[in-house]
């Protein structure tokens, strides 16, 4: 399958569907907007305006508590991943 689309390890992959009920999968191109990602973003927005009220100051603190959670962890999203992650 991966030959056939044309696919490296790590690269995505999206299942669609037809009215007819025929069902496929296309690779997802790193050109092309996330969909999920795009849906996120208008419900942050909407919250926002809905509720401006809500919004706080990132705080000292509370940068210092998360910071204690995650280290020095640096996370490189477009890393391949490891073979036991896999």
């Amino acid at each position: 399958m991966r030959k056939q689309l044309k696919l490296g390890k790590g690269d995505q992959i999206r299942y669609c569907t037809e009215p007819s009920g025929r069902v496929y999968i296309e690779p997802v191109r790193s050109d092309e907007d996330d969909p999920a990602l795009g849906a996120f973003l208008d419900f942050v927005e909407a919250d926002i305006k809905a509720h401006p009220d809500r919004i706080r100051a990132f705080d000292g603190a509370l940068h210092d508590r998360l910071a204690a959670l995650v280290g020095d962890v640096e996370v490189d999203l477009y890393a391949p991943l490891s073979p036991e992650d896999e």
